[in-house]
């Protein structure tokens, strides 16, 4: 089973990602999310097969999945969901979507959680569109990113009306910086949950 049968809640976010590993920062956004859009549950989706980090190695999603379990298992409101790892890629935002939709039913509004990096960039995604017209897209508040809403516009009428803008605190982390860190010896605490840093050091994750 992807996601729950039949979720029965009216206000669904998701925040797809590689998770390469899960951080801190993956979870206090999923949090704020609920708190400030009063959403019933998020789904954290880890991606099989990103078409957008073709070419990069990952974590085995299983690892990936792993890890994402154990930082959200004392929280309620956050849900790891399999929507994008048991199916064949390429995976896109617009197919995982769709099958949460599918899932949901037709009374379930769904909010595609996203970083600002991707908002600018939505107007290349496969079928950024059908994006647009089918999911609330919440990004978050970056002060490094600006954003040219004329273009987007131009590129995607109404998408200005489909945005929500949320406001957190930014902080300095990243799964990439958090993989270096291990490959140098460093320490990641407080960067990760201590369940995640001691499952990538039992099994040996970002080392090679």
């Amino acid at each position: 089973m992807m996601i729950e049968r039949r979720i029965n809640f009216r206000r669904v976010g998701i925040l797809g990602g590689t998770f390469d590993p899960i951080h801190i920062g993956h979870l206090i956004l999923a949090q704020e999310a609920c708190f400030q859009l009063q959403l019933d549950r998020v789904y954290l989706a880890p991606a099989g097969d990103p078409p957008h980090k073709l070419g990069r190695q990952l974590a085995p999603v299983r690892d990936r999945l792993c890890m994402a379990e154990l930082a959200t298992a004392d929280i309620d409101t956050v849900i790891i969901s399999r929507i994008d790892a048991d199916r064949p890629g390429p995976h896109y935002t617009s197919d995982m979507v769709r099958l949460l939709q599918d899932e949901a039913g037709p009374n379930t509004e769904i909010y595609f959680l996203m970083g600002m990096d991707s908002l600018r960039d939505l107007p290349t995604w496969h079928e950024a569109a059908w994006l647009v017209e089918h999911a609330r897209l919440v990004a978050l508040s970056r002060h490094d990113v600006k954003l040219d809403w004329d273009a987007l516009e131009a590129a995607l009428p109404g998408l200005r009306n489909r945005v929500i803008i949320l406001d957190m605190p930014e902080l300095e982390i990243a799964s990439h910086v958090i993989q270096q860190r291990v490959r140098n010896g460093q320490p990641i605490r407080h960067m990760a949950p201590r369940s995640v840093e001691a499952y990538i050091q039992k099994h040996n994750l970002y080392r090679g």
